[in-house]
């Protein structure tokens, strides 16, 4: 981009008065003063004639680098492109702006101030008149100036952010200080750099004092409710997605949240709520924000450059999860292809350099871009991991056959992520499968031998018992491509234990979203029984409302160890009726 460029609405200039504002560029004040009358005189001298707003913005060493038609708000410089950008520090950019109107500077002035982090945000205001002095120099056209800077935290105010119906956002909004009406002379002796190198020190100091574990992600989680969502199964989900977050080593610092008709096609929330959240991550000192939802390349491409952070969704948090917990080769080798599948269509403008996962000479063709040349390598990766997948899947399968020969029954345990399927597993087999509370524990598939009474004969029989990944609310694709040859566990098995954790608040839309997902297999699987888990935490009306939903259901606590004998006799006649009636 020529260093000339001018910014912001152009239309109905002269070409004369573009010259006079490409002219600021070589332009150059003392690298302590805020301004000097005479460039100010200047600025509010070009603003005058072309009867709008203009803003001038200055490095620390007094150059300036950017010039705008327009307010602040209008004008302002894309986070991305900010020399350094973070809560322990300012922009090394200050603002020099006029105002058509004699009034304090505006909110939106303040809030674009805010948002770039600027050294300071000095507003001119112009008389309107004013004259040329002989030899050169425009001089009158300030009527007074205002200096405005942020502020440290002890400063800090609350706002609250409505958001129609749903529960209020309270948020740390950046606090600023805004001086007197002062004349333009008296701004031009205050000693710029003393003030700007204390701000840091101040932010410095803040900073480190609320930093608790630098290794850790600093979240903020946006989520959209629109009219297909109640409020209460909206809550649930951003509940979750903290929970993912957590999960995935991340620390929330905030939910936040806003009620739309429809998704907006470019930014996801509306305008005004970007602006708050990219206000709420630069306060807070967060460096990465989190939606509800799946975004598109395009999206994350606009919130990052307007909120000034790494924007991801909810599936990359959940891929990022599955890489953290792959255990065996085999859950490496399809978290790699999932992410890959992710990968791909997101390449745009990411910049990222794939050449080692292929290519060569001879690879390819005349005129290839880069990022074709990533696509392909991409492709290729793919490609291989998805014979090695199908190699996997036919191995499971040679195995499964192999206990189909000695006619051993399997069955498989199926459940919403974290509903203790783990736990239920070593405490039936005394396995040592590894448990946590957390979120998708477990991903790689675990049998173990277990011994229960005949249906009939109430004699000893061996049985199989698989413990599978679990599931979630709106589990991506690319993951259930992925993990068919994990899934494909719960396909052959002859009969499923839906694990439900009674104690969770959403335990009948965990029901809903597990056999969701049961439905789209491509091989019905065999009967279920419905396990209620963690009846120990569980109140009675909660425990009633089960058994009138779920009569022929089973009621246990794995961790506790309670009612695993009536478990074992109804999985005695699960699979009594399983192996009967196929």
């Amino acid at each position: 981009m020529p260093i000339e460029t001018i910014f912001g609405n152009l239309q109905g200039l002269k070409h004369s008065q573009q010259k006079q504002l490409q002219r600021l560029y070589h332009q150059r004040i003392p690298a302590d003063s805020f301004t000097t009358p005479e460039f100010a005189q200047r600025l509010a001298a070009i603003s005058t004639e072309i009867n709008q707003p203009v803003c001038a913005y200055l490095n620390r060493r007094g150059q300036v680098i950017r010039v705008g038609v327009g307010t602040p708000r209008k004008t302002q410089i894309p986070l991305t492109e900010l020399p350094r950008y973070g809560a322990e520090r300012l922009s090394g950019i200050r603002c020099i702006a006029t105002q058509l109107k004699p009034e304090n500077p505006s909110d939106g002035a303040l809030t674009a101030m805010a948002l770039q982090r600027l050294d300071a945000l000095i507003v001119l205001n112009v008389t309107g008149t004013g004259f040329q002095r002989r030899g050169g120099g425009a001089t009158g056209y300030v009527k007074e100036t205002y200096l405005a800077h942020l502020a440290p935290q002890d400063a800090r105010t609350l706002i609250t952010s409505q958001t129609s119906g749903l529960e209020e956002t309270d948020y740390s909004s950046p606090s600023w200080s805004i001086s007197p009406a002062m004349s333009l002379d008296a701004l031009s002796k205050q000693d710029f750099l003393d003030l700007v190198e204390g701000l840091e020190e101040e932010f410095r100091r803040e900073f480190v004092g609320r930093e608790v574990d630098s290794d850790r992600d600093r979240v903020v989680i946006v989520g959209v409710v629109t009219q297909k969502e109640t409020t209460q199964q909206f809550q649930d989900t951003l509940v979750e997605l903290g929970r993912l977050v957590d999960t995935a080593g991340g620390e929330v610092l905030q939910m936040m949240r806003q009620k739309r008709t429809r998704i907006h096609p470019q930014t996801v929330v509306g305008e005004g709520k970007v602006q708050e959240i990219a206000l709420s991550v630069q306060t807070l000192g967060a460096n990465l924000v989190v939606f509800d939802r799946d975004l598109s390349p395009a999206q994350v491409r606009n919130l990052e450059a307007q909120i000034g952070v790494r924007v991801v969704d909810r599936t990359e948090v959940i891929l990022d999860i599955f890489a953290q917990r792959a255990r065996s080769g085999a859950g490496k080798l399809q978290v790699e292809l999932a992410q890959l599948e992710y990968m791909l269509p997101r390449l745009t403008g990411r910049g990222q350099a794939m050449s080692r996962l292929g290519g060569g000479i001879g690879t390819r063709g005349p005129g290839e871009t880069k990022l074709e040349t990533e696509r392909r390598a991409i492709s290729r990766r793919i490609s291989r991991l998805q014979k090695e997948v199908n190699q996997l899947q036919a191995h499971r399968e040679r195995l499964r056959q192999r206990r189909q020969h000695q006619e051993i029954p399997t069955i498989a345990i199926v459940g919403y992520t974290n509903a203790g399927k783990s736990t239920l597993l070593n405490a039936l087999t005394n396995a040592d499968v590894y448990i946590a509370d957390q979120l998708f524990a477990t991903l790689d598939p675990t049998t173990r031998r277990l011994v229960v009474p005949h249906a009939v004969t109430q004699e000893a029989q061996e049985i199989l018992v698989t413990d599978t990944v679990g599931f979630i609310h709106e589990l991506p694709e690319s993951l259930m491509d992925a993990f068919r040859a994990t899934l494909e566990e719960v396909t052959e098995a002859d009969g499923l234990v839906h694990l439900v954790d009674l104690s969770h608040s959403a335990w009948l839309s965990h029901i809903r979203s597990v056999r969701d997902i049961l439905g789209q297999m491509p091989v019905t699987p065999g009967p279920g029984l419905v396990v209620f888990n963690n009846i120990d935490q569980a109140n009675s009306e909660t425990i009633a409302l089960a058994r009138e939903e779920y009569p022929m259901s089973v009621f246990i606590s794995a961790g506790q160890r309670l009612g695993l004998e009536t478990l074992r006799e109804r999985l005695g006649q699960l699979i009594q009726y399983a192996t009967t009636s196929g």
